[in-house]
C-alpha cells in the first residue's frame, strides 16, 4: 500500500462514519490532505475515490478549478494590460474570487448534489498565490448540501491547513482525511 492507497483507505473510513445532518456548513467539508508532490498520482486515482464514493452509497461530483483562472482572466477586458504589467492584477482578484465561488456554487446547487452527495474539489493547489482557499471555503460553506471534498495538496498539523506548504496556515472546522504517520512511500 502506497501513501495515496493510504489516503484513500482514510477517505474510505470516513464515508463509512455515518453523516450528521446538523453540521454548520464548515464542518461539512472534507479536506484529503497530500503531499503537493503526489497531486499527479491523487489525480490519477481520482477515479478510485468516486467509486469509493458510490461503493457508500453517495452521488459523486467533481469541480476542477485546475483552469479556472486562466478562464477568468482571458474574458476580462484588461487582460493584455495584465499580462502586460501583473501588478495591476491585484485590485481585480476579489472579482476573480466571487466568479470562483459562483462557479463552485453552481456545482453544489445542482439537482444531484443533494444530502447524501459528496462534490469533489480538484485542482486547488493552482489557485495559489491568486485565492486563499479558506476564503473560498468560507464563502461556500452555507452552500454544502452533503459534503465538499477538497483535495489539498499542502499539510495539515495542530489544526492548521497550508497549501502547498508555501505561506502561513489557517484554522479551519474542515475535518482532515490525512496520511497515516508511517504509511510507505
Amino acid at each position: 500500500m502506497d501513501r495515496v492507497d493510504a489516503l484513500l483507505a482514510e477517505y474510505r473510513r470516513q464515508l463509512g462514519l455515518p453523516w450528521r445532518p446538523d453540521l454548520a456548513g464548515a464542518e461539512r467539508v472534507w479536506m484529503a490532505v497530500y503531499p503537493p508532490e503526489l497531486e499527479r498520482r491523487i489525480r490519477a486515482r481520482i477515479g478510485d475515490f468516486e467509486l469509493a464514493t458510490r461503493e457508500a452509497g453517495h452521488d459523486w461530483l467533481e469541480h476542477d478549478v485546475t483552469t479556472s483562472f486562466s478562464k477568468w482572466l482571458a474574458s476580462q477586458e484588461y487582460a493584455s494590460a495584465y499580462y502586460a504589467n501583473p501588478e495591476l492584477l491585484a485590485p481585480a482578484l476579489p472579482q476573480y474570487l466571487s466568479a470562483l465561488h459562483d462557479e463552485v456554487a453552481a456545482t453544489l446547487a445542482e439537482p444531484q448534489a443533494g444530502p447524501a452527495s459528496v462534490v469533489t474539489l480538484v485542482g486547488v493547489g493552482s489557485l495559489f498565490p491568486m485565492v486563499r482557499v479558506s476564503e473560498l471555503l468560507q464563502r461556500l460553506a452555507d452552500r454544502i448540501p452533503g459534503r465538499l471534498l477538497v483535495l489539498f495538496p499542502g499539510s495539515f498539523e495542530r489544526g492548521n491547513y497550508r497549501l502547498l506548504d508555501a505561506r502561513d496556515g489557517w484554522n479551519y472546522l474542515a475535518i482532515p482525511i490525512t496520511i497515516p504517520e508511517g504509511a510507505p512511500r
